[in-house]
């Protein structure tokens, strides 16, 4: 078992809420969406009983908000001229670009180019 997923079910559900108030403090139309979709989720899985689905829903939970970290960092970071941010921005561009020829080339297979 990992380290962020040992803590309780409850106890990252604070962790969560807790740190939603750094993100988007107090009651703007950001953090009550955040908060919502967190207890949401939480919600969702309530009657959940199975321990290696636990386990996974945890980790899922403590990954999308790395994630989130993350690339709050690299907007913080491009807003600096830093490295993170403009590799973010090209990765998505890359990815954009990859996107649109996989559609274009589906368009193209069902006779519905563009």
């Amino acid at each position: 078992m990992s380290a962020p997923t040992q803590r309780s079910s409850i106890q990252l559900y604070r962790d969560l809420l807790r740190l939603l108030t750094h993100i988007a403090p107090g009651t703007s139309p950001k953090s009550i969406a955040l908060r919502t979709t967190v207890r949401a989720e939480f919600e969702k899985s309530r009657n959940e009983e199975d321990p290696a689905k636990i386990e996974a829903l945890k980790a899922n939970a403590v990954r999308a908000l790395s994630n989130y970290m993350l690339y709050q960092g690299g907007v913080q970071d491009k807003m600096k001229g830093g490295k993170l941010g403009a590799a973010m921005d090209n990765y998505h561009e890359r990815s954009v670009q990859g996107m649109q020829r996989n559609g274009n080339d589906s368009d193209e297979k069902n006779g519905t180019a563009r």
